[in-house]
């Protein structure tokens, strides 16, 4: 199943995980996305986002890891192919890696993300 991409791209209640720090960072990944195809050339725009998604991974997978969660090591692989990509990049990032970087934290969050709900404590 694929969900469609908001326009413009902002978080919306659809995308909550029911985790307040979680649905706040998600928040962020948005913006930072969003900033990214605001200002394609824009490097540090690009070095936030990187940062941001990084971060977001870190907590993501250490309240996984914390809660037993059986589905870490294939969601933990799942992070570490997007943040690769993410950090193979360089300014200015093209119009179909904005589209790839929307869309997959769009399908990521209610696909893979949604997994998780009520199973982290």
């Amino acid at each position: 199943m694929s969900f469609e991409i908001p326009e413009p791209y902002v978080w919306d209640e659809s995308f909550k995980v029911f985790y307040d720090n979680l649905d706040d960072e998600h928040k962020g990944l948005f913006k930072g996305i969003f900033a990214v195809a605001a200002k394609p050339p824009d490097g540090n725009a690009l070095s936030t986002l990187v940062t941001a998604v990084d971060d977001h991974f870190k907590y993501e997978e250490g309240e996984m890891q914390k809660n037993k969660y059986a589905d870490y090591p294939s969601h933990k692989k799942i992070h570490d192919e997007f943040l690769g990509k993410l950090r193979g990049l360089k300014a200015p990032v093209d119009d179909k890696t904005v589209h790839f970087a929307k869309n997959w934290l769009v399908q990521h969050i209610k696909t893979i993300d949604f997994q998780y709900k009520g199973k982290l404590g």
